[in-house]
């Protein structure tokens, strides 16, 4: 949990903003990747597609993210991810692409912990899958 000022200079100080307005509250039983992806998905499908950064990098987003929800994911995707987000950040005409990235951003910088849990946890599920099968052989 952060312990945040709600205006403008305490939300930067924590790396944060009130972006539009809008605000989000989640509790701790909050899939926060999903949630995420679920965020990318929208700027995804609200991109206009005149930009090639926005109209690509928030395909690519929304589909690392997919992954990272289900686990399917690799580790190394996570830096891509950002490496994508940070293509799309300041490099679009309109602020949308802007507020596609910083989600994802603040996601990797805060939960990094988490989606590499979500990674093993699949990866190890699936190599007991492939062990149990071969033992049934």
């Amino acid at each position: 949990m952060i312990d945040a000022i709600m205006d403008f200079d305490g939300m930067r100080d924590v790396g944060s903003s009130f972006g539009t307005g809008g605000m989000i509250v989640m509790d701790k039983s909050t899939d926060i990747i999903k949630a995420i992806w679920r965020i990318a998905a929208f700027f995804k499908h609200e991109s206009c597609g005149q930009c090639t950064p926005c109209r690509e990098g928030t395909g690519w987003m929304m589909r690392l993210l997919g992954r990272m929800v289900e686990g399917r994911a690799q580790k190394r995707e996570i830096d891509l991810l950002f490496e994508v987000s940070k293509q799309v950040e300041g490099h679009t005409i309109c602020a949308l692409g802007d507020a596609a990235a910083w989600p994802v951003q603040g996601l990797i910088r805060n939960f990094r912990p988490e989606i590499e849990r979500r990674i093993e946890d699949y990866t190890r599920n699936v190599v007991q899958s492939k062990n149990i099968a071969l033992e049934a052989v």
